[in-house]
């Protein structure tokens, strides 16, 4: 039977299903690097290959998939100007609590998020001392040598890490960056262990970072506080983590609050 081209979309309650294939289709190409094969598509999102199709011709239609000359889907360039705006409101919505990190331990704080591979800034709230860090919001930077990057990939999946790791390579930033993936897989069970991320000279060398995952929200974010390892004592991480997983908590409902207005 043909399908009414001018039929109203399918519903289940009040979900659009051809609205929820699509995302389903974005974020399967998300999930596996930013490219897929129709198959590939259809095995992890369940979808059958020709409603994927179907969707996927209509987001290469809108700029938000590529079409490669292989014939696999790609993540298009419509989506970046999407995450741009996202990466602004969500820095917006940061600094009261980044400033209120700044405020109480004296040092740079900053969001970041995990955007495909990369790990990007979205925000940051200087110190007040005359030598501070400044980390240019938009910038990004390899996971591995940074303390927002092991407080988030700790809550992956190993396989999804080892993967990630493949792709980008573990080049060192320092002579202090971890360089192996089993070496890294040791830092993430006691990012899993303790709660918190540290980043000892291994972006930076003479910096010193700590870092927590904001909790209860889809979106991999991760609040640090960072600053010279002169200043960035053990007293001061010791202060720091439970002021950031505070911290991270508030933000983490504020967030989840205006997804759900």
């Amino acid at each position: 039977m043909v399908a009414n081209p001018l039929a109203p979309p399918e519903r289940n309650g009040t979900r659009v299903r051809s609205l929820d294939r699509a995302f389903d289709i974005l974020e399967t190409l998300a999930e596996s690097g930013g490219s897929a094969g129709v198959s590939e598509i259809s095995a992890m999102s369940g979808l059958p290959m020709p409603t994927i199709h179907r969707l996927a011709q209509t987001l290469v239609d809108r700029g938000y998939l590529r079409k490669e000359p292989s014939r696999r889907y790609s993540l298009g360039p419509r989506l970046i100007g999407l995450g741009e705006a996202t990466s602004g409101l969500l820095g917006k919505w940061a600094i009261p609590y980044l400033s209120q990190l700044v405020d109480s331990l004296g040092e740079t704080a900053n969001l970041a998020t995990l955007d495909g591979d990369l790990i990007v800034y979205a925000a940051q709230v200087p110190s007040k001392h005359s030598m501070r860090l400044f980390t240019a919001v938009g910038r990004s930077a390899l996971p591995h040598t940074t303390a927002v990057g092991k407080a988030l990939l700790a809550g992956v999946d190993r396989d999804e890490v080892r993967n990630l790791l493949a792709r980008t390579g573990m080049a060192p930033a320092t002579e202090h960056t971890i360089t192996s993936p089993e070496a890294f897989e040791e830092a993430l069970d006691r990012v899993r262990a303790q709660g918190f991320a540290m980043d000892d000279g291994e972006q930076e060398l003479g910096v010193r970072c700590v870092a927590v995952a904001v909790p209860g929200i889809p979106t991999r974010l991760a609040l640090s506080v960072s600053g010279p390892r002169a200043r960035m004592s053990d007293d001061v991480v010791e202060r720091a983590v439970p002021e950031l997983r505070h911290a991270a908590e508030q933000l983490g409902t504020d967030l989840g609050r205006r997804a759900t207005r």
